[in-house]
């Protein structure tokens, strides 16, 4: 078991914890304020934020694998 793989696994797990509760918060925000002039700008953050989440999740995931196999 590679202790410090486990560790950057769960940090990345806890960023994509981040992103997942921010991002759809921004997202139906934005999607409440049609009108507003900032829409497609808060609308774009909202999705990257997702997109973010999604991608540090995976990343976070390969990594505690790695660390509990010890691939290299």
């Amino acid at each position: 078991m590679n202790k410090t793989l486990l560790t950057k696994g769960l940090s990345r797990l806890f960023v994509a914890l981040f992103f997942a509760f921010t991002g759809p918060v921004i997202y139906t925000s934005a999607v409440r304020n049609e009108e507003h002039p900032f829409f497609v700008p808060v609308l774009g953050v909202g999705l990257i934020f997702c997109g973010a989440a999604i991608f540090y999740g995976f990343r976070g995931i390969k990594l505690l694998v790695r660390g509990f196999f010890n691939e290299n």
